[in-house]
């Protein structure tokens, strides 16, 4: 891993090949490590490398795509992650995002590179429908949630180039929650993956390929049988309507009791 890392540190991210690459030190050696704990411990099957590489691929993808900001801000210089291979189709700098004069081509560039990071998706799945110990399952399964609603929250979103972007606080303790079995998994990521197709701009260059990883990905989720209604809420709470009335309530009330005396 070491090595992988500095190995980026006089080397650009140039392809997607490179991006696959820095990914797999970062974070797919993490999936292979544990992984061949899990079987070493005796609670779980020894799983494929590239279906832990994959989870680890997905989860490090949906950082560096949070994170544009942040990174390109970076002093003294700017850490840049994502791969020329793709941000050059729409830029001839990657900074160029963060100005509001590109804020076309900066979403369409969002949603090319969220579109690469959904091809790990159905091998997340087939990941955990394989895990067999409850506590090792619920340590896999809520950091991928995140990663699916955290993708879902930034595609076609151009505030990840204005400032920090995160799921609520609300949210995350549900999905923290609610994640008990592979049902809870196949419904997040389908109502997830829902929210990205209801999000695609058919005038966005990659509007087709997104709209075939999303629906592959549901096709795994509902063919398994297991989906859930549940309802995930990413920029507002359902419940927010009914404690503004309660608050307009109450003021009505102490406006009435102050009056009558």
């Amino acid at each position: 891993m070491g090595a992988g890392m500095a190995k980026f540190i006089c080397k650009e991210v140039e392809t997607v090949d490179d991006y696959d690459e820095y990914c797999h030190y970062v974070a797919g050696l993490v999936g292979y490590g544990l992984s061949r704990l899990f079987y070493a411990a005796g609670t779980e099957d020894l799983a494929p490398d590239s279906l832990s590489n994959s989870m680890g691929l997905f989860l490090q993808k949906t950082n560096i795509i949070r994170d544009y900001l942040e990174d390109i801000n970076e002093i003294p210089k700017s850490r840049m992650f994502w791969p020329r291979e793709i941000w050059s189709k729409y830029a001839d700098k990657l900074e160029d995002f963060k100005y509001e004069e590109n804020t076309e081509k900066a979403v369409q560039c969002l949603n090319d590179i969220v579109t690469n990071a959904l091809i790990h998706a159905e091998e997340c799945l087939q990941y955990m429908s394989a895990l067999k110990n409850h506590a090792i399952f619920h340590f896999c399964a809520i950091p991928q949630i995140m990663a699916i609603g955290t993708c879902a929250l930034c595609y076609n979103n151009v505030h990840v180039f204005r400032g920090v972007v995160k799921m609520r606080r609300g949210l995350t303790a549900r999905i923290i929650d609610e994640t008990n079995s592979m049902s809870d998994v196949y419904t997040a990521f389908y109502e997830f993956s829902s929210l990205i197709e209801s999000k695609i701009d058919d005038n966005d260059p990659n509007a087709a390929l997104t709209r075939r990883h999303v629906n592959s990905i549901k096709q795994t989720c509902k063919s398994s049988g297991l989906v859930k209604r549940r309802g995930y809420h990413l920029d507002t709470s359902p419940y927010r309507p009914m404690l503004i009335m309660i608050v307009l309530l109450l003021v009505a009330i102490l406006f009435g009791a102050l009056y009558t005396k």
